[in-house]
């Protein structure tokens, strides 16, 4: 071990310290191991979803890696909620709030526990960027790993995965399977762990943070169940020990060309709304200039080559097997799409890493060429207007709708809304808005997918629209715009939106605005009142100090 090895748990050595000494020696530390770095890994395993019930295997794997290094590790635990479980249900506000409950767990122990570096392992939606969030605040080296992706399910020689079930309740109300159908569908989609199959939320921010630069090259497309994976965490737990020997930390590696690589991939892959809003986020804790006008900037340049769900045929685990992420950044710094000097954990640099990567497999179906591409720019648009004046988010890959004008068919809960929906009471040219589920309103900013897959289930994907101040999941498809902003709690023109009033969506442009003049909308105004906010436990702390969610709906100010 080097001797200038810059360690914080040096603070163990005083004689003054001999009690806090005591208590590492009753977890097994020795008088060799307070020599050396202490090594945290943050785990997010639990059995309440596939997507982390493996992780704690992983973490063990980590550990390994770290000791073998020489480092004295310590598995530690955070939480995890389940998206595709509270998905529809009061729940769901509990989502985003627990990606800052995840960030807060793991800095706390980190700096209490005086921590020299750390791995972190997560799997579900909130994971990830909790996880990089605690990263960017901790001022000691750390590698993310992700906890894979689940294999496809198949039934009658079918891919599923879990949004085949929510658009199988859109079906079966439609009356077009029957309830044994849908219950095959059901019993199928999720054969085992790991987060869900395609270019979902999890997927997304998992390629989003190896672009980043901040996980070791292939995490993010080796799936859970496989040998890769473990290799991954024990190679992660290797690398922090490195790290700290080379003086490398996260502000090195989180850097705005980074952030941009990170935002270039996700519109090549068509990955989920939600990375605009937890790239925004990561970036704010790591204290680098990103705003949603840079996602804009990139989409305009930046080509759709993946054909992935949920608008496409395929799942991460096909992209696994034609050669992974690393095979797509290498397709892409090649075409000069990429920043190949940006720094990542390895030590080494992207066009480094990037090297000795395997090319695309010949003959594979999955990405495009740059010569006939899903979409010649990215799909995920963020869209301003009178009625967003701060901005939405539109993902619009697979939508052969550029324009849509419709009236407003205004609810102020998702069940409402769903429940029309269920009716037949929406109608195609319809613009269904479900509000005040903002982060403020909701609280928690809860995700429609339920309801967008029911729609396109129906068969009105793209014949109705659907706009919220509120989120869609990575799995949603369809014509729908979210995190409109501001949101109808703190009085933005969403809430002041009236049924019937005509609302149009132009992807081209760039818009979305209602019809009503600001004569109108300030009448309006003078009657509209804000609902009390949430006041109890972690909701209403939440309400009281999540920021907009054109600003990554963050809870720390500065």
């Amino acid at each position: 071990m080097k001797k200038d090895l810059r360690i914080k748990s040096h603070v163990f050595d005083d004689t003054k310290r001999a009690p806090n000494r005591a208590m590492l020696r009753a977890v097994g530390v020795t008088d060799e191991d307070f020599k050396k770095p202490m090594i945290g890994i943050a785990s997010t395993w639990s059995e309440v979803t596939p997507c982390n019930i493996h992780i704690h295997d992983l973490a063990v794997k980590a550990k390994d890696g770290a000791r073998q290094a020489g480092g004295v590790p310590m598995i530690f635990n955070t939480i995890t909620v389940s998206d595709g479980i509270s998905m529809g249900t009061s729940g769901m506000r509990y989502s985003l709030p627990s990606r800052d409950i995840i960030a807060d767990s793991i800095e706390t122990v980190v700096g209490a526990e005086n921590l020299d570096g750390y791995v972190a392992i997560g799997g579900c939606d909130k994971n990830i960027p909790g996880c990089l969030i605690s990263i960017a605040r901790s001022d000691v080296p750390a590698v993310f790993v992700y906890g894979g992706t689940i294999a496809p399910g198949h039934r009658n020689g079918e891919k599923l995965d879990i949004v085949s079930v929510f658009e199988g309740v859109g079906k079966h109300n439609n009356g077009d399977i029957s309830d044994d159908e849908l219950h095959g569908i059901e019993c199928l989609a999720c054969p085992g762990s790991g987060s869900c199959g395609g270019m979902y939320t999890a997927n997304t921010m998992a390629t989003a943070v190896e672009a980043l630069g901040m996980s070791l090259p292939g995490s993010s497309s080796n799936p859970a169940e496989s040998t890769d994976k473990l290799a991954d965490c024990y190679r992660a737990g290797e690398t922090v020990y490195k790290l700290l020997e080379k003086g490398i930390y996260p502000k090195d590696i989180m850097t705005k060309e980074a952030f941009e690589n990170a935002i270039t991939v996700v519109m090549a892959l068509g990955g989920s709304t939600n990375a605009v809003l937890h790239l925004l986020a990561i970036a704010h804790s790591a204290e680098v200039d990103v705003t949603i006008d840079d996602f804009n900037r990139i989409q305009k340049k930046v080509p759709h080559l993946a054909d992935l769900k949920p608008s496409g045929k395929y799942v991460m685990e096909d992209l696994y097997n034609i050669g992974g992420v690393p095979a797509v950044m290498k397709l892409l710094l090649e075409a000069g799409y990429l920043h190949g000097d940006c720094l990542t954990v390895t030590g080494k640099t992207i066009a480094e890493n990037l090297a000795d990567a395997p090319s695309l497999q010949e003959g594979q179906e999955i990405i495009m060429p740059f010569d006939n591409p899903k979409r010649k720019d990215g799909p995920l648009i963020i869209l301003k207007g009178n009625l967003a004046p701060s901005g939405a988010v539109a993902k619009v890959s697979g939508v052969k709708v550029n324009r849509h004008t419709g009236p407003a068919r205004v609810y102020d809960t998702e069940d409402e809304a769903t429940n029309a929906v269920i009716n037949n009471e929406i109608n195609e040219g319809d613009v269904l808005v479900i509000r005040q589920v903002g982060p403020k309103g909701g609280p928690g900013m809860p995700e429609m997918l339920s309801i967008s897959a029911i729609l396109v289930g129906k068969g009105l994907g793209e014949k109705v629209a659907l706009l919220t101040d509120g989120r869609f999941s990575g799995g949603t498809h369809g014509l729908v715009v979210g995190h409109i902003a501001p949101e109808a709690q703190v009085g933005g023109p969403i809430g002041l939106l009236q049924e019937g009033d005509m609302v149009t969506i132009d992807s081209d442009l760039q818009e979305i605005s209602m019809d009503v003049t600001e004569e109108v909308l300030e009448e309006r105004r003078k009657n509209w009142k804000a609902k009390p906010l949430e006041k109890r436990g972690i909701l209403g702390k939440y309400a009281h100090n999540v920021s907009c969610s054109s600003k990554g709906a963050v809870t720390d100010h500065f």
